[in-house]
This record gives structure tokens, sequence and C-alpha cells, in this order.
């Protein structure tokens, strides 16, 4: 019971760093993170899609959520020649 006690502050607190990461990061990843927590996983062209942002800004945004090591992505089940990002939490 005491093991399950202390791994719940470890979850709050990776949340916590998460959202602290997230915050220093420029509003177009903050909007791609937002859009990945609603709906993912998502291929770049969607997440365009679905942020009204340009192909360029949204790979920016995968860069830099990317070296935080917020975002993770692996290849599409449905199209293998495509990439889907979905959040490290």
């Amino acid at each position: 019971m005491s093991a399950t006690t202390d791994e719940t502050p470890v979850t709050e607190q990776s949340a916590e760093d998460f959202r602290e990461t997230l915050r220093e990061l420029p509003p177009s990843a903050k909007l791609v993170a937002k859009v990945l927590e609603m709906d993912a996983p998502l291929s770049q062209g969607q997440l365009a899609e679905e942020s009204l942002l340009p192909d360029r800004t949204v790979r920016y945004a995968l860069n830099r959520l990317e070296d935080e090591d917020l975002v993770d992505s692996r290849y599409s089940f449905k199209d293998a020649r495509k990439q889907v990002y979905f959040l490290n939490r």
C-alpha cells in the first residue's frame, strides 16, 4: 500500500515538470502539444490541419518538443511512410 502512495507523487510531479518545460517553449509548440493532448497520435500533416499552422511551423514546434523530450514518434501502422507523434507523459 505504501508503494502506491510513493508512486502517486512521482506521477503528479511528472505532469508538473511537463507543464513547466512546456511553459518555456514558443506558442506554436504549446498549440501542437495541446492538439496532441486532445487527439494523438497524429502525423505532421494532420497536426498542421488541426492546428491551422503552416507545415514548417509544425515541424519547428515538433523539433522543439522533441528536443525537450515532450513528444515522441513512431511509424504509422496505416502508412509506414509516415511518422505519427504523441506526448511523452
